[in-house]
């Protein structure tokens, strides 16, 4: 058997951190590798945590989820973070996705889409609720594309990324542009060596800004 998603959360209300954590906990699948109220000690836990996917919610007591995902990005390059929110603030998602996030979803997400959400990021996916991909999507265009950080892609690497823009994960990628799933992959490992980012959500926002 393949090993268990480990997940780790970041959530000050208690309640709402204590059913994510008994969700995730009786999912097959998956394992609450931790749970943590506040992102000081977030930072302090998370690398010894070692999860493969880590929860945040943006509106933390001290220092912010916005702030949070950019120091734990440099500590933990390559866990997915993705961020929770009761609110559908374009700019605050702008914000975080631009810090590393890999995905947003609504705080009212339920339990089996939320699940469905983490796989999904932990095989490369950006998982968005519907509506906050239309935010995203339309906040690129009202921004606009530069010329520059595309001017060394290719066409299909453009193409993958312009539906990374609106939520696309990677089998629907393949899907769409009539690929295999591992050229995909390729495309956006080569986007990401071009953009100088970490993540695919980062690279299209680099492409549109």
């Amino acid at each position: 058997m393949s090993s268990p998603i480990r997940v780790a959360l970041v959530e000050d209300h208690a309640p709402l951190r204590n059913q994510l954590a008994q969700w995730i906990g009786e999912a097959p699948g998956f394992e609450c590798a931790g749970a943590f109220a506040d992102a000081e000690t977030a930072l302090t836990g998370l690398p010894a945590a070692a999860p493969d996917v880590v929860l945040m919610d943006i509106q933390l007591p001290k220092m912010s989820g916005v702030e949070c995902v950019a120091r734990l990005k440099d500590r933990l390059p390559d866990v997915p973070v993705v961020m929770l929110t009761a609110y559908d603030d374009s700019e605050t998602i702008f914000q975080a996705l631009e810090n590393g996030a890999s995905g947003y979803l609504l705080k009212r997400t339920p339990p089996a889409e939320l699940l469905r959400s983490i796989r999904d990021v932990r095989t490369g996916g950006a998982p968005m609720n519907s509506h906050i991909a239309r935010l995203v999507v339309q906040s690129f265009h009202r921004r606009g594309s530069s010329p520059r950080p595309a001017e060394n892609l290719t066409a299909r690497e453009e193409e993958v990324l312009r539906l990374v823009a609106q939520g696309f994960i990677n089998k629907e990628i393949a899907d769409t542009l009539g690929i295999s799933l591992e050229t995909v992959r390729q495309h956006l490992k080569n986007c990401y060596a071009k953009l100088h980012v970490r993540t695919r959500t980062e690279a299209a926002m680099k492409l549109f800004r």
